[in-house]
């Protein structure tokens, strides 16, 4: 078995490798080093020297992790450290074959996206309702330019980019649909409810001034329409009036919340991936699982089962 002090050299070489080569800073060079002796640790215990580490080894080093309840997150950083470390070896020939060829890290879990109940999603409507309440002038126009963005979100699905970016074109024909091109230059349609068309017949009430401009929702911007970041800021303003948390709401959450409250209420999975228009179901299943867990949480909370004495 290799001398502790080769071991110590081989990791030195190539924690050096890191700093002179790819620019590591201090803090990554540490986050390698805590990675790799701990690893280098659970070889000394089993009396296996680095340099002749099997594929086997390195999974037993992964499942000992795993049985540790260490995070798959965790896991997938050691590992990828390992295989860097041995990449290294190899192409200094201090090994012969690359013991982590092939090893793929544990699977991530898939983070379910943040949705907002119905009753929270009408509290943000109603706070902003609220604003084009007794104001008059730019104020006004503000007002319910946002209300309006606001509403067509929540009807629609769309991305903020496609929100923010509309053209007026889409005011021509029926205005209960608005076609839109999304991500790939793919066309689709998207209809518009009740409370969106009167919020956007109210918005064009005020924004006759602007009938030169080629966006539906005109600005002083650099791209002379409203941008995303204000539309975002502008959300999470409305949002605090409304009692939800900044860090519970941005556009996407509202995309999310159309999503989810159609699922909720009977729509099948093909018809919202077209409405949110998505390239493939799989990207629409998230939801399916949103609801899942919404159901679970419901059997905990009021089962009679579920409760404890």
């Amino acid at each position: 078995m290799a001398s502790a002090s080769a071991q110590d050299s081989h990791l030195a070489a190539f924690l050096d490798m890191l700093t002179a080569e790819r620019g590591a800073s201090p803090n990554t060079i540490e986050a390698y080093r805590g990675d790799l002796e701990g690893f280098l640790d659970y070889l000394s215990d089993g009396s296996v020297a680095p340099l002749s580490v099997g594929t086997q080894n390195i999974q037993g080093y992964i499942a000992a992790m795993a049985n540790a309840g260490q995070a798959p997150t965790s896991r997938s950083r050691r590992l990828s450290a390992i295989k860097q470390y041995y990449r290294f070896l190899f192409a200094e020939g201090l090994i012969g074959a690359d013991p982590t060829s092939g090893l793929q890290g544990p699977k991530k879990q898939r983070s379910l996206p943040k949705v907002l109940s119905i009753a929270e999603v009408d509290r943000l409507l109603d706070a902003s309702q609220k604003r084009c309440e007794g104001v008059e002038g730019r104020a006004m126009f503000r007002a319910l330019r946002f209300h309006c963005l606001l509403e067509l979100l929540y009807a629609t699905g769309m991305r903020v980019s496609e929100l923010v970016g509309l053209p007026r074109t889409v005011l021509r024909g029926d205005k209960r649909v608005f076609s839109i091109k999304g991500k790939g230059g793919r066309e689709r349609l998207v209809p518009l409810n009740a409370e969106a068309r009167a919020a956007l017949d109210r918005f064009l009430e005020v924004s006759g001034r602007f009938d030169n401009s080629p966006w539906l929702f005109p600005s002083k911007s650099a791209s002379g329409h409203m941008t995303r970041q204000r539309f975002a800021q502008d959300l999470k303003d409305v949002a605090a009036e409304a009692g939800i948390g900044g860090d519970r709401i941005s556009p996407h959450v509202l995309r999310h919340a159309f999503a989810s409250h159609l699922l909720d209420r009977g729509a099948d999975l093909r018809t919202v991936q077209q409405l949110l228009g998505h390239a493939d179901i799989s990207t629409t299943e998230i939801y399916t699982h949103v609801l899942q867990e919404r159901l679970k949480a419901l059997v905990n909370t009021h089962h009679p089962l579920a409760k404890t004495k």
